[in-house]
């Protein structure tokens, strides 16, 4: 029997889309999922705690989600900050086809711009990065993709994590502290750890 993982290029079992609703602040929004896509039967603990904790940057113009999945982050980010552009990045082409309807269907596909890390411009600066990082690809390959990302963070952006502890949460903060970034615990709930991290000071 195939086994698809949310982080291979295209899953290998045909598509089956479901509809889910989940609960994102004050109100209930509808998402289409499928197999072989992250978190496929709904909004999963550690996203729906991350997007508690933090408030979407008002006044931001340029967001980025990484490891976008189906949208949950890209989609609410564009709903609360309708002056912004969010770049959407997964390495999962369904996942990114999902995102990209589910934005259409909440009027903001002309905001969220969906991409695999290959379609990012490695010139632009985001405000702030969004995050439920892909934990189970592997400490060094997580290590090697927040190197990539981190620096594209304008010099007063922020990054906003979720990771779980049993996954290695605190072995990620001290080593995000070791490369200079200031990375604060600023949550916990159900085994998640939420960081926020800024660029190393100048």
């Amino acid at each position: 029997m195939t086994q698809d993982h949310y982080f291979e290029r295209e899953p290998a079992t045909p598509e089956k889309r479901r509809r889910i609703t989940a609960r994102i602040g004050d109100r209930d929004l509808t998402f289409s999922t499928a197999n072989g896509v992250f978190s496929a039967d709904g909004l999963d603990h550690a996203t729906a705690l991350l997007l508690r904790t933090f408030e979407p940057p008002a006044g931001a113009r340029r967001l980025l989600d990484l490891g976008c999945g189906w949208g949950p982050i890209a989609i609410t980010l564009a709903l609360a900050v309708p002056e912004a552009r969010i770049d959407a990045v997964d390495s999962n082409d369904r996942a990114l086809r999902l995102c990209r309807d589910n934005a259409a269907e909440h009027g903001v596909a002309d905001r969220v711009i969906t991409l695999r890390p290959d379609q990012a411009d490695p010139s632009v600066r985001y405000d702030e990065l969004w995050s439920n990082p892909p934990i189970r690809i592997g400490k060094e390959a997580v290590h090697a993709l927040l190197s990539t990302w981190l620096p594209r963070l304008a010099p007063d952006g922020a990054a906003r994590l979720v990771v779980g502890r049993n996954l290695g949460a605190d072995s990620l903060q001290r080593w995000l502290v070791e490369q200079g970034y200031r990375c604060d615990r600023v949550a916990s709930a159900k085994g998640f750890r939420v960081f926020a991290v800024s660029r190393p000071a100048r």
